[in-house]
């Protein structure tokens, strides 16, 4: 089966596999099968990232079998599919963006909040495109201003504290067994707002409040915010069905309906046959880091006191501590996922709050991935736009920080 459409298949599997008499099987082998299809697509990072996992997932396994523990198949091989399943279902809403907009640009304080929160969003459910688009139109002479770049990382990153269609709030939901997502999603817009506030703040200081912004218009918001609302609506009715869940039922029929291209579903398959494994990294990367935290729980199980956190529970020091490690250690390009899977088994044994750990999770997804020079979004924005490495981290360090202590303060308070 060629790539993309395999990889169109494996939310399609998943969402069969919980209806009665059906098994995640079938959906587990496929992603494998993709995983093992996306390898040439890989960057040479990501391929050493990749492998780094599995080999040392496999050997902590092969201990677990040797002293007789074996989590079972589905633990090690199928924990992130339906993380996997809810991203390619969320890749297809990339269908629905708008060609980007041909007015003259706007200038000045009110155009540059506008776009953030035009990019906040959009990006909260078109994903990393909404930066090319809005990026591609405001660059100047094939550079884009290090203030845009600044804007545009940072509000979009921050969708990851409330979008349901945000590939963190998969993760948090996997990672946290039981969180409740809309009880993240009041501190989680209040932690957006701060951060945009903060950016457009810290645009002003450096005098780069008289730039242009993207011309965002009413009709281009419908379409997010109508998907988040029909989360809202539909987690409300059937609260039985969890919200990753809903996502992938939901993400394919909306991109259906606010596409523009004509006629629609030869301009999907278009889609899944070639740009689905354009998602290549992100694939392996989910794959790979199930199994590596699957080793993780294994060791724990048979010697539960090597890497136990000595903590009287989730308390607020260990909310600091622990999101400041990950936060950090996403400056050298360990990607959220790696280090949430790796966190995830050794705080459940202090019974944490599981909506507490999953604001620390999309916390640490949305800090990270809009400081970091090698996040997705940060390798885009050298990529794409010439940004340097160090001066992604000079303009990225304060606000990292005083975002990691804010989330952390409002942790303490909740």
């Amino acid at each position: 089966m060629p790539t993309g459409p395999a990889i169109a298949a494996i939310p399609v599997l998943y969402l069969l596999s919980l209806l009665p008499g059906f098994s995640l099987l079938p959906a587990t082998l496929v992603a494998w099968y993709c995983g093992y299809r996306v390898i040439p697509f890989l960057s040479t990072t990501a391929k050493r990232q990749c492998a780094t996992l599995l080999a040392g997932g496999l050997a902590l396994l092969l201990y677990g079998v040797w002293q007789g523990a074996w989590l079972g198949w589905e633990k090690v091989f199928a924990a992130n599919v339906p993380i996997l399943a809810m991203f390619i279902s969320i890749a297809f809403l990339s269908l629905a963006t708008e060609k980007p907009a041909e007015d003259s640009l706007p200038r000045g304080p009110v155009a540059l909040a506008a776009t953030a929160v035009g990019t906040n969003l959009l990006g909260a459910v078109i994903n990393i495109s909404v930066l090319f688009v809005f990026g591609d139109r405001l660059q100047c002479g094939g550079k884009l201003a290090a203030a845009h770049r600044i804007l545009l990382a940072r509000s979009f990153c921050a969708a990851a504290w409330w979008s349901p269609y945000f590939v963190a709030t998969g993760v948090a939901l996997t990672y946290a067994p039981g969180m409740q997502w809309q009880d993240t999603l009041w501190p989680g817009l209040l932690m957006t707002g701060l951060s945009i506030g903060f950016t457009l703040l810290d645009l002003r200081l450096r005098g780069s409040s008289g730039l242009p912004g993207y011309p965002v218009h009413v009709r281009s918001l419908v379409m997010p915010v109508s998907l988040a609302l029909a989360v809202l609506l539909a987690h409300n009715i059937w609260p039985q069905v969890s919200v990753l869940v809903l996502i992938c039922l939901l993400s394919f029929p909306g991109a259906l309906l606010f596409m523009r291209q004509r006629p629609r579903l030869p301009a999907v398959a278009v889609f899944a046959r070639e740009r689905l494994q354009g998602q290549a990294s992100q694939i392996a990367l989910f794959l790979s880091a199930s199994v590596f935290s699957a080793g993780v729980v294994t060791l724990l199980r048979l010697h539960p006191d090597w890497l136990a956190i000595q903590a009287d529970g989730f308390t607020p020091l260990v909310f600091l501590l622990v999101s400041g490690v990950m936060i950090a250690v996403a400056l050298i390009g360990v990607h959220p996922i790696v280090s949430v899977s790796v966190v995830s088994p050794l705080l459940l044994p202090l019974q944490p709050d599981m909506t507490l750990l999953g604001f620390m999770y999309l916390s640490v997804w949305a800090i990270s991935t809009a400081s970091s020079p090698l996040s997705g979004v940060g390798l885009a924005m050298v990529g794409r736009y010439g940004a340097g490495v160090g001066a992604i981290l000079r303009n990225n360090w304060y606000y990292m920080v005083l975002m990691w202590l804010t989330a952390s303060a409002l942790a303490w308070m909740l």
